[in-house]
């Protein structure tokens, strides 16, 4: 049984190792409730923060609502809610020579609903699920007060205004995990894609889950993103460790 839970912590390393090199490193935190309302419907909360520019910069911080139905023993729908608050970078190019032309930075809200499919099946010790999450954001209109200006070395003082504007992504998860027999860890591997058409951004990550107690769970993971074309959140590819606790009741 340790064996194929070493095999599993190769498999989930494979793709990692293959990546050559990332722009950037991050720390995710999150703390999350969930309520069983009954044997099928269960209804869940979590606070997430994450940091970015090598763990000194806070990036964004969040809060999110979701609902979760299991239809069968191997499929169940759920639906959710999330507001973010996030610390914005955007640069804008000359087009004559491609340079950076001003520099904004501010704070920005963003609202995240999302619709999710996921189907699993057990074998064993081991399962296997494939998730189909469609998630809408939109970021309404914001007024900044001015921008600083890479010629000039200074601030603009000129006020800027960037348009509300919704985000339509498709979400691909497949994911591997491996309940080890008689322990309280569960390892896992997955490979998420962002489907904006096209792929914007794939996420690998590999993980355990430690179930301390019925009611109180800790994760630890380790995430790569590789960015292929994201037009909104101007993202690196990026490292990432998460650390993430659960109390269920």
């Amino acid at each position: 049984m340790k064996r194929k839970a070493f095999y599993l912590l190769a498999l989930m390393m494979m793709p990692l190792s293959l990546l050559a090199q990332s722009d950037d490193f991050g720390v995710w935190t999150s703390i999350g409730a969930e309520k069983k309302i009954s044997k099928k419907l269960s209804v869940g909360m979590e606070a997430e923060l994450r940091t970015r520019d090598d763990v000194s910069t806070l990036d964004r911080w969040s809060v999110g609502v979701d609902a979760q139905y299991k239809l069968t023993k191997w499929l169940k729908v759920s639906a959710g809610y999330s507001f973010l608050d996030d610390n914005n970078e955007k640069i804008t190019y000359k087009e004559t020579n491609g340079m950076p032309n001003k520099l904004a930075e501010y704070w920005g809200v963003r609202h995240r609903f999302n619709v999710s499919l996921t189907g699993s099946y057990k074998f064993g010790d081991w399962q296997v699920s494939l998730r189909e999450r469609w998630q809408y954001t939109y970021r309404p209109e914001k007024t900044i007060d001015e921008r600083w200006d890479f010629d000039d070395d200074e601030y603009d003082g000129k006020p800027k205004t960037y348009k509300g504007r919704g985000k339509n992504v498709l979400r691909s998860r497949l994911q591997l995990s491996y309940d080890i027999p008689n322990s309280h860890f569960e390892p896992y591997a997955s490979v998420e894609m962002f489907n904006g058409w096209p792929v914007q951004k794939t996420r690998y990550t590999a993980g355990v889950d430690w179930k301390i107690t019925k009611k109180h769970e800790v994760g630890l993971y380790y995430l790569y993103q590789s960015v292929h074309d994201d037009d909104d959140d101007n993202e690196p590819n990026r490292h990432i460790v998460g650390v993430e606790y659960k109390f269920k009741f």
